[in-house]
């Protein structure tokens, strides 16, 4: 028989659970109707450009139209996202797509529209919905009560869109053929209102910050230093960027293969954009069970090889049903790669970060598309579609060979919950703007753990650097071998306290790891000084004029700091460990 409690098990982490909680479900029902329209905008868009004018380049820059804002804004819009209510931010960004739609309704009523005019309006709704994208994907963690369920909502979000184009491309040629291009478009402008309805009833809880939120300028940077200094998220970045410029032929050549391979209308379009469709949400349903049986590499390899031939195979054909067969086929991969990026991206990043690392991977997915959109309609201007798409599915075939250089990192749960640190003693007269903090900690090392503890820092770098520090150092005591000082900056005394409670667990046990080479009965010792004491607080005559040295807090378990160091032998094995597991996460 089998065991009632493995059947709960997989209940609750099954691609359905999230639909079990009544905000992700209405916001999931909401997004589909809003995708839904989405898709059938873009039919009518496409179809009326290719009935303006017969430039394959004006036919393929409706796709980039679409999606160049994505990678234009996707910062700004991550670290919107990251310092407001993303409930909020993602009912204005709606609006401007919602506005955006319902001019180009009015201007193709009126007979008003033209290439360039068209191109313009489909650039404001893109831009709307590159707004709402960081906010909405980042807001998916506090629409499920647990992080096991994060990957099926992840996918589940991609069966949403999936579905909506099985159905929303057909729907949208037979309206597109029936009543015009100017219904399509008035569809959408209402399919958009049930998401606006179901964000406006969410009542998201936020919880509230003692801090002020960062400048938007200063946000950025701080969300591009995160993702520099991640090499995990820095090689999803790459690969999907790849994938997206090798494999949007098959996108943003649709309609082209629709009329002058297989010789179709309106209505063919649709359909082979539904049999894509449906592809991929068989792709999506199957996304968890992938994840089990294979790793991310060997996914995304198979994912590419797959996807060249189905490309070859539309190349091709020349008969309908064996083009709707390859495409439910790319559909099916396209739809897989995407998720094991996303949810790549998702596990890798803290919330903290999470609205600006989700953005950055919409810009690199949506940039290599809109790239990768122009590449091929300027390519299929000069040799033909059959030309372009085989082109597109050497290059696919032959992209996993990146994985030589830059594998897909393993990934996990992002183990965020850290206990919160209290701020440092101070008897200096400080502001929130008060910087450059400078910060010294120094260790005392075994001269046989020299090296090993070494390899330990240059990862304690990347972790001080990518949650807000700069100027990071550590140097040796030529007279005292054993002393080492660890050096790093923040730009603010906010941006300090910011940065104090960012790490996450992983990286809170890697300061750990670090703190056990430690040797000697006195504790590690921390210096917290203001640079630029003069200028940068308000000086008074009783203010005392020097810097807080203290000792780390004890850690409440007895372990750490103010313990004996760990012996020789043991702190060097548990160094070795962690270097293997890092060079194996690489």
């Amino acid at each position: 028989m089998t065991d009632p409690a493995k059947v709960q098990t997989r209940s609750a982490d099954g691609i359905t659970a999230p639909l079990r909680h009544a905000t992700f479900r209405r916001i999931w029902l909401a997004s589909l109707l809003s995708n839904l329209g989405i898709l059938i905008q873009g039919v009518g868009a496409a179809w009326a450009m290719t009935q303006m004018t017969s430039s394959a380049d004006k036919v393929a820059l409706v796709q980039t139209a679409l999606v160049l804002p994505v990678m234009l804004i996707s910062m700004p819009a991550g670290a919107i996202a990251d310092m407001y209510d993303r409930r909020i931010v993602a009912l204005i960004s709606l609006g401007i797509a919602l506005a955006g739609a319902t001019a180009l309704t009015v201007v193709a009523w009126l007979g008003l529209a033209t290439p360039n005019l068209l191109l313009m309006l489909c650039f404001v709704v893109g831009s709307g919905m590159a707004l709402m994208g960081p906010a909405w994907q980042s807001s998916v963690s506090e629409q499920v009560p647990s992080e096991a369920q994060l990957p099926a909502a992840v996918a589940l979000n991609g069966i949403s869109y999936n579905i909506a184009r099985s159905v929303g491309p057909a729907l949208g040629g037979v309206v597109v053929a029936t009543a015009g291009a100017v219904a399509a478009f008035a569809l959408n402008t209402l399919l958009y209102l049930p998401l606006m309805v179901a964000l406006f009833l969410w009542n998201r809880i936020r919880a509230p910050s003692r801090l002020p939120p960062e400048r938007l300028s200063r946000a950025m940077v701080s969300g591009v230093r995160y993702i520099t200094n991640s090499p995990s998220i820095k090689i999803v970045l790459a690969r999907t960027l790849v994938t997206g410029v090798v494999g949007g032929a098959i996108t943003a050549l649709m309609p082209l293969v629709a009329r002058d391979l297989l010789q179709g209308d309106a209505q063919t379009y649709g359909i082979m954009l539904g049999a894509f469709g449906l592809g991929a949400v068989v792709g999506a349903l199957n996304i968890t069970e992938v994840r089990k049986r294979m790793s991310g590499e060997a996914a995304i390899r198979a994912c590419a090889l797959s996807m060249g031939a189905a490309i070859a195979a539309v190349a091709l054909s020349r008969e309908p049903v064996l083009t709707a067969a390859a495409l439910v086929l790319a559909g099916a991969v396209w739809m897989m790669a995407w998720a094991v990026f996303n949810i790549g991206v998702q596990l890798s990043a803290p919330r903290w970060v999470a609205g600006r690392s989700l953005a950055t991977y919409q810009a690199a997915s949506s940039g290599g598309i809109a790239i990768g959109s122009w590449g091929w309609g300027h390519l299929t201007d000069a040799a033909g579609v059959e030309a372009a798409l085989l082109v597109s599915a050497a290059l696919m075939v032959a992209s996993p060979l990146i994985g030589l250089w830059l594998p897909m990192p393993r990934v996990g749960a992002r183990g965020e919950e850290t206990e919160l640190l209290a701020d440092p003693e101070v008897r200096l007269a400080l502001t929130g703007r008060s910087g450059p903090l400078v910060v010294e900690i120094e260790y005392r090392v075994a001269q046989e753990n020299a090296r090993a503890f070494h390899n330990v820092m240059q990862d304690v770098q990347l972790s001080r650097q990518r949650n807000g520090a700069y100027g990071w150092s550590i140097a040796r005591d030529i007279a005292d071998p054993e002393l080492w000082t660890e050096r790093y900056h923040c730009p603010t005394w906010f941006d300090y306290l910011r940065w104090r409670n960012r790490s996450t667990q992983s990286e809170r046990a890697l300061e750990q790891l670090a703190i056990d080479f430690h040797i000697g009965p006195a504790p590690i010792r921390v210096r917290r000084m203001l640079e630029r004491p003069f200028g940068s607080v308000r000086w008074k005559d009783d203010t005392p004029d020097h810097a807080t040295a203290e000792m780390l807090p004890e850690i409440p378990s007895g372990k750490g700091r103010t313990q004996p160091a760990a012996p020789v032998d043991q702190v060097t094995q548990r160094a070795e460990r962690h270097r293997k597991a890092a060079s194996g996460s690489k």
